[in-house]
């Protein structure tokens, strides 16, 4: 098999309920007076020792409602316009129960005082995707009007909501600072042919889309962290500095190792500490396709940006078989092996390979070339990844190959999992490839996080 190109990026089951193209929900209003009636859409102002009662909006991707608030005990009406689960935190003051699409619910806080607070959704991923706003408490606040922020009312401007869909595909590709997934070449190679391989661990400012910069946890400044690609039978040092402001370590996801090299602290090695250093040393002796990450505080370090892929050796295709009707070549040749990370949390957000449409990478390839897909899951939530007009032949689960291939248009991939997917060009144009789950890739602002496209040059 010949390989001509590798592009280098340029919890439990849920169930997927329901996805709209744009979030259409009309804001019901529960009002409730301490002691007197009030009209609908308006609160009755508290009596002396009362809580007040703020009206939330959560949706996707926003918070709206009663945001200027006067001291106090304040009891906020959460109610979700979206479509699927949010929350409605206060930073440093408390967080809400996660509310379902549709429902509503309560959150009391019992001592409200002045200042400015930042109130996000604190489920994994949403405050990135835009979920955050201000919060103002002052005496001089209007304090709560029961007016609805929901989506979807009579006064949505439908026109403005279709021109910003409109240019934000059309903006696709944007250039970004910042590029992921490239391959790391060792910094030597000592006598007994063992390949040295550095890192270094650190916060930089990550571009993710046009425009936003995050602080990225990195391996080398890049998200996702270079790519380790290795020949079975290699022996690799990996040095690891620490230059990170708390202590980390490096698990090897899907490969074997040694059990004190399994990158566990403290179990199986010492904290890596700030300033530190530590060098990981095995032989790879099997064809894996795996990923590295943090494992210490990895609910933090992780979604952050500290992850990467590692590829060893070729996963087996299956040359010269007809799977459901289709003959794979036996003289099958790969133009284009595409690593594609998938992450939802932390400062990165919804991406692919560290990037958030319209920043992520167009993958440009000739009518009838084979491609064989790597999708790698570190983030927190299943991705169902669909590619528009080409079904993919899963031939690979974790880098071990399968039996019985089979053919999928749309695969769902949890977190951790790895899937190897092999599939031909067939048509020519641009087809989109995107997760499935439709608010992880549009917002009212336009498509944004897990979307890219296939461009496919007529032969």
């Amino acid at each position: 098999m010949k390989k001509e190109r590798l592009f280098d990026p340029a919890l439990t089951a849920l169930t997927v309920i329901g996805a709209l193209l744009g979030v259409i929900a009309i804001a019901a209003v529960i009002v409730r007076g301490p002691s007197t009636e009030a009209a609908e859409g308006e609160h009755a102002a508290p009596e002396a020792g009362e809580a007040a009662r703020a009206h939330i909006s959560l949706s996707e991707w926003a918070i709206g409602g009663d945001l200027e608030l006067k001291p106090g005990a304040t009891v906020f009406e959460l109610h979700n316009d979206g479509t699927v689960a949010h929350n409605f935190s206060i930073v440093g003051v408390g967080t809400s129960e996660d509310v379902n699409s549709g429902a509503s619910a309560e959150f009391d806080v019992s001592d409200l005082r002045a200042g400015t607070y930042e109130v996000v959704c604190a489920i994994a991923g949403h405050k990135e995707a835009g979920m955050r706003a201000t919060l103002t408490v002052a005496e001089n606040a209007s304090g709560p009007t029961g007016e609805s922020h929901g989506h979807g009312g009579e006064d949505t401007d439908w026109a403005a909501l279709d021109q910003a869909m409109m240019d934000s595909i059309l903006s696709f590709p944007a250039a970004t600072e910042g590029l992921g997934n490239a391959v790391l070449e060792p910094t030597e190679v000592l006598a007994d042919g063992t390949k040295v391989f550095d890192l270094t661990t650190e916060i930089v400012e990550w571009e993710v889309e046009p425009g936003r910069f995050v602080e990225a946890w990195t391996y080398n400044g890049i998200v996702p962290g270079p790519m380790l690609k290795l020949d079975v039978g290699d022996t690799i040092q990996v040095r690891v500095q620490n230059n990170l402001p708390m202590g980390t370590d490096i698990h090897w996801h899907g490969v074997d190792t040694p059990n004190n090299m399994d990158g566990v602290a403290p179990l199986t090695q010492p904290l890596i500490g700030p300033g530190e250093t530590f060098t990981y040393e095995f032989t790879v002796d099997h064809v894996a396709v795996g990923m590295y990450h943090a494992h210490h505080h990895g609910q933090m370090q992780v979604p952050n940006g500290l992850f990467a892929a590692m590829l060893i050796g070729d996963v087996e295709l299956p040359t010269g078989r007809t799977i459901s009707g289709v003959t794979i070549p036996e003289d099958l040749e790969i133009a284009h092996e595409i690593p594609m990370v998938l992450n939802d949390a932390g400062v990165i957000g919804f991406s692919l390979n560290g990037k958030s449409f319209p920043a992520t990478e167009p993958y440009a390839m000739k009518q009838g070339d084979w491609f064989l897909v790597h999708y790698f899951n570190e983030g927190l939530q299943i991705h169902p990844m669909h590619q528009h007009q080409f079904n993919g032949l899963v031939v690979a689960k974790d880098g071990i190959p399968l039996d019985n291939p089979y053919w999928v248009d749309t695969l769902n991939i949890a977190p951790g999992e790895r899937y190897t997917v092999l599939a031909q060009a067939e048509d020519p144009g641009v087809w989109v490839w995107h997760c499935h789950i439709l608010n992880h890739v549009e917002r009212e602002e336009g498509m944004f996080g897990m979307v890219t496209a296939l461009i496919v040059e007529e032969a």
